[in-house]
């Protein structure tokens, strides 16, 4: 049976705004913003005939998808979907110091460092082992043909290389943004990405914005 995972970030927070760090261990809700977001992609993908909703274990997520588990449309929490623990760097603000100390540590996944982390925090294979898991989940799920997966911008990316085989220090070759999609199909064992950075339902916001 062939599978559709719809997987989309989280919507705006104030901490993203701010250019505050935010990971596997701040939980803060969606800012005006990020609840218009959300919105513009439930008006866009309402009439889509989800079977599931899974979301990581953080309200942002939960928020995001609000509107289409008011419309009763069953929803599972997995730990596995959570944002990548940034350990020492999390609810801090990005000065130079902290942005240095970042822009080294993916850096160094580039270069395919991939078990480094920040101190406390997890490693990009720390990560991609509990999707693992989450995403075997998933698929076990039988009857499930279309799903919706909200999630975290550095998980995402994450999610992605594991699911399309492409090598994980390549990770920042999937682009990102709030409310953002990807549509991948999975079929006889093979994942395929169908649909590529969609944000085509934020459109009229980003509209909106440019004529104020």
């Amino acid at each position: 049976m062939k599978k559709l995972l719809y997987i989309i970030r989280h919507g705006e927070t104030d901490l993203n705004k701010k250019g505050i760090v935010q990971g596997k261990g701040v939980d803060t809700p969606l800012n005006h913003l990020g609840n218009q977001q959300a919105n513009a992609f439930y008006e866009a993908y309402k009439h889509t005939s989800f079977n599931r909703i899974y979301t990581s274990t953080l309200q942002r997520t939960h928020q995001t998808v609000a509107s289409f588990i008011a419309d009763g449309l069953p929803w599972e929490q997995l730990e596995g979907l959570d944002e990548i623990c940034w350990g020492i760097y999390e609810g801090k603000e990005q000065t130079q110091e902290i942005l240095t100390g970042f822009n080294s540590v993916t850096k160094k996944w580039s270069e395919g460092l991939l078990d480094l982390r920040v101190e406390n925090g997890e490693s990009p294979n720390d990560v991609q082992k509990r999707q693992k898991k989450a995403i075997d989940y998933i698929l076990s799920k039988d009857g499930e043909k279309q799903v919706l997966i909200c999630m975290h911008g550095r998980a995402m990316r994450i999610l992605l290389c594991l699911l399309s085989g492409k090598l994980l220090k390549e990770m920042d070759d999937f682009p990102h943004t709030n409310t953002a999609l990807y549509i991948v199909s999975y079929e006889d064992g093979i994942f395929t990405i169908e649909d590529h950075y969609n944000t085509d339902h934020l459109a009229k916001l980003q509209q909106a914005k440019q004529s104020v």
